[in-house]
């Protein structure tokens, strides 16, 4: 394995690389490939492919799989009963030491790739350790994250294959050879892609914390579940439901260092229900807007409820709720 050289991550004493923990996880995944139903494939430049849903049937082992890879070795991600819903018993877990590096610095969808025209164009929004060697965002620099490294690898939440020339872009702005980058493909729709997408719920929390202003550094650990929707026939029943999962069923649990009025700040303005476009499924709302994802309230995009420890008085503030019928609604695909 290449050894990888990083510099501190905001607010962070130890230095720990996304990438080298990351390669070690997928190295694990590809050897299991049979097992969990996925399989590789290698583009003609050199470039891993590896398909978890488009020609494969996948799985919700290789969507855990998938989700600890997107977040750099930093969390963990399982599956836990949750009792108080008859009708969608499962819930995914999320945890992470180091939520700011994890969720930011590796898990975010960040990366805009795209390359061709027309019909023929492709495009995806790139997640994982990959972004923390291109540092093409802005985030980059708030964070004071950069990795460094030989090998590396991206998680595209599509349902076809990218063109090698895309990859090779990657590649060059990465700083790697095209046969050192590898691309981990789930389409939204399938059962690994589900549960990767929910896993967000962690990250989902501390991308909006950011928007928000508060400060990074003060987080300093994180939990997150939301509930495991079932798998759709199609890209935009899937995105609406994986969506409401977190934002009408996710439960976030920050531990943050500060005042008590830090904290309950953060409490009031984290929920979804702070948006405007609150109180219908995603995927109304996604219709409601001509399908224009960027014209979506972004303050909608958080866990449904939260609760904000203090570490210095040890007091919490809770703020949010569950909404069961919009859950139902989506998940059983009601009108």
């Amino acid at each position: 394995m290449p050894v990888l050289e990083t510099t501190n991550p905001v607010g962070q004493a130890a230095v720990f690389s996304v990438n080298r923990a990351a390669l070690g996880l997928l190295e694990r995944l590809r050897a299991d490939a049979q097992l969990l139903r996925i399989r590789e494939h290698r583009l003609d430049n050199g470039c891993v492919v590896i398909d978890a849903g488009i020609d494969t049937r996948g799985g919700l082992v290789a969507g855990l799989r998938i989700a600890e890879i997107c977040m750099g070795g930093l969390g963990q991600a399982g599956l836990v009963s949750d009792h108080s819903s008859a009708s969608w018993p499962w819930r995914v877990n999320i945890q992470s030491c180091d939520p700011v590096t994890a969720c930011l610095a590796s898990q975010y969808a960040g990366w805009s790739l795209a390359f061709g025209e027309g019909k023929q164009a492709f495009h995806a929004l790139g997640s994982g350790p990959g972004r923390a060697l291109a540092c093409k965002e802005a985030l980059f620099e708030e964070l004071g994250y950069r990795d460094h490294g030989e090998a590396t690898c991206l998680v595209l939440e599509v349902d076809k294959y990218p063109p090698p020339e895309l990859a090779e872009k990657i590649a060059r702005d990465c700083g790697i050879a095209v046969d050192g980058l590898t691309l981990i493909l789930t389409p939204t729709r399938s059962l690994a892609g589900t549960l990767q997408v929910v896993a967000r719920v962690l990250e989902v929390a501390l991308h909006k914390a950011h928007n928000l202003g508060f400060p990074l550094q003060a987080i300093v650990d994180g939990s997150g579940s939301a509930p495991l929707p079932p798998p759709a026939p199609d890209f935009v029943t899937g995105m609406g439901r994986t969506n409401d999962a977190i934002l009408y069923g996710g439960h976030v649990q920050l531990f943050v260092s500060g005042s008590d009025a830090e904290a309950a700040d953060l409490a009031r303005g984290l929920p979804s229900n702070t948006s405007r476009d609150y109180g219908k499924p995603f995927g109304e709302i996604f219709s409601d807007y001509n399908c224009d994802f960027f014209e979506i309230d972004p303050l909608l995009f958080s866990p449904a409820a939260v609760t904000v420890c203090c570490l210095e008085s040890g007091r919490s503030y809770h703020a949010g709720a569950i909404n069961t019928p919009i859950l139902e609604r989506s998940f059983a695909g009601a009108p």
